[in-house]
Parts: C-alpha cells; sequence; structure tokens
C-alpha cells in the first residue's frame, strides 16, 4: 500500500460505526420503545474491551449481547460504550470500543450491519488496556430503562438474526485481494 493511498475502506468502516454510536446515543438519551432491541456482538479479546474475567473465559473469542427491555447505565463515548447488565442475576459492567464489534442489529426494523475485520487487523490477544468509563454523551437513567440485558451464545450473529429476507443487513468486508 502507498503512503499516501486513500483509505476509503477505513473512511466506511468508521462511519458505519459512526451508526452504532449514533443509535446507542439515542438509546441511552430516549431509552428503547416499541420492539427496538439491540444485538451487539463484539470480539472479547480487543484493546479496551473491559468486561469480568468470566466472561472473558466464557467467550473467549466473540460475545454477543442483547439490548431488550432492562439495562442500566449506558454510556456511549466517541470511541467506545458502557453498560451494565444482568448475568446470571448478577450486575456486570462492560465496555466496548466500537472498533472491538463485529456485528450490530436492530430487528424490530430488520436492520443489521456486520464489520469483517482483514486479517491482521485484529487486536485480539494483545494485552488488555485499561479503560475507565466512556463519559462523551449523558448516561441513561440510573435506574433501569426499557431495555434488558440477555446473554446470548455467539453462535448467531446480530446480522443473522435479520437476514431472513433482509435487504437492510449491510455486509462490510475490507479484505485485500
Amino acid at each position: 500500500m502507498a503512503k499516501n493511498e486513500i483509505r476509503y475502506d477505513s473512511m466506511v468502516e468508521e462511519a458505519l460505526r459512526g451508526v452504532v454510536g449514533k443509535a446507542l446515543t439515542h438509546a441511552a438519551k430516549h431509552g428503547l420503545h416499541g420492539d427496538h432491541h439491540f444485538y451487539i456482538t463484539f470480539r472479547t479479546g480487543d484493546v479496551g474491551v473491559d468486561i469480568p474475567a468470566h466472561l472473558r473465559q466464557r467467550y473467549p473469542g466473540e460475545m454477543t449481547i442483547v439490548l431488550q427491555h432492562q439495562f442500566w447505565g449506558l454510556e456511549v463515548g466517541e470511541d467506545k460504550f458502557s453498560v451494565t447488565l444482568t448475568f446470571s442475576d448478577i450486575a456486570e459492567k462492560l465496555t466496548v470500543p466500537y472498533a472491538a464489534v463485529v456485528a450490530f442489529a436492530d430487528p424490530s426494523v430488520r436492520f443489521g450491519l456486520q464489520f469483517d475485520v482483514a486479517e491482521g487487523q485484529s487486536n485480539a490477544g494483545q494485552s488488555q488496556a485499561g479503560t475507565g468509563g466512556a463519559n462523551e454523551t449523558t448516561p441513561a437513567e440510573t435506574a433501569p430503562t426499557e431495555t434488558a440485558p440477555t446473554e446470548t451464545a455467539p453462535a448467531e450473529t446480530p446480522a443473522q438474526a435479520v437476514a431472513d429476507g433482509s435487504e437492510n443487513v449491510v455486509p462490510v468486508d475490507f479484505r485485500r485481494k
């Protein structure tokens, strides 16, 4: 790759990851109304992902979370988000950089984004960096909102959840041939 090459693939991926941030910002400010709910799949080993050790052990590659009926403390930052969800009736805070997100979907409107990171671009396996809260935007109410966390097995990705005939799933594949 030439040093002065314009990286349109990176620009598009960054813009599409911004859609995830804007959707989460809307949920943090207004809650999720009607049938809206989010499936978010992320790489658990990426730098900046801050999740409890038992969840990282249970989901060593990718993890899918579902924001649907209850969540707490949703904080949306410029480059990451944090949310408290319950797993086996225990509240756990997760912090996820947008760069670690591999898929995002809102099945209620048959919308999904799937990011396919080219080989060598994943940060998995690198040392985990400490992260603080993402305070760029106003966090959701401190009391539970209408959305609830649900832990799901990583077998079904958000894109697969809405792929049954949906023309709104946008796969993003920037692999070089």
